[in-house]
């Protein structure tokens, strides 16, 4: 099976790493461009974009996929089997959707419908939720719309702050896509 890995931040490198390391097939990455970070506001690669060249895996930044047709164009000759998208920061129009034989899968940081779209995360701390996980859904051009055919939940503690719980959370949403890639794959 032949994924196009999809992500920007750290808590999605680490979900790539996972799927690498449990053998899957990453033919390519898309990622958000290189940005001005830290103190020196030196242009540093995003947390997907480094794990990618660690593993020797093709990146293709992109600053709006929906309007930029080269890196669509190049993607569709990639003739992938499934994209795998973990907070890559923009909605992939249905033309990107269309182009896996085995669809988009997402993975989403909340118990949907709540906290749809942008820092899922930091909604349910702020909200001081009891509780929040991972929904693996496959993907509409709606905005974390489609069916969601897995999820986990866990309780959110008074000890967790936005980075205990976002690295629970990259865990669990890890470990969710390769269970849901091995079911994919039989099935298909």
């Amino acid at each position: 099976m032949k994924i196009v890995f999809w992500g920007t931040p750290k808590y999605s490198a680490e979900n790539l790493i996972t799927i690498v390391n449990a053998g899957y097939k990453v033919i390519a990455v898309v990622t958000q461009p290189d940005r001005k970070r830290n103190r020196g506001k030196k242009l540093s690669p995003s947390a997907v974009k480094q794990a990618a060249i660690d593993f020797g895996i093709p990146v293709y930044t992109t600053q709006s996929i929906s309007k930029d047709q080269n890196t669509k164009k190049t993607l569709s000759n990639l003739n992938a089997d499934i994209y795998i998208v973990v907070a890559f920061g923009q909605i992939l129009p249905k033309e990107i959707l269309d182009q896996p034989k085995l669809g988009c899968w997402n993975s989403h940081a909340s118990l949907l419908p709540a906290w749809r779209g942008a820092a899922p995360i930091q909604w349910s701390l702020l909200n001081e939720d009891s509780q929040t996980g991972i929904c693996i859904m496959s993907m509409e051009e709606g905005l974390d719309t489609g069916p969601v055919i897995k999820q986990e939940s866990t309780k959110i503690y008074d000890t967790d702050n936005l980075e205990i719980l976002t690295n629970r959370l990259s865990n669990i949403s890890s470990n969710l896509l390769v269970k849901v890639l091995k079911t994919i794959e039989k099935t298909n």
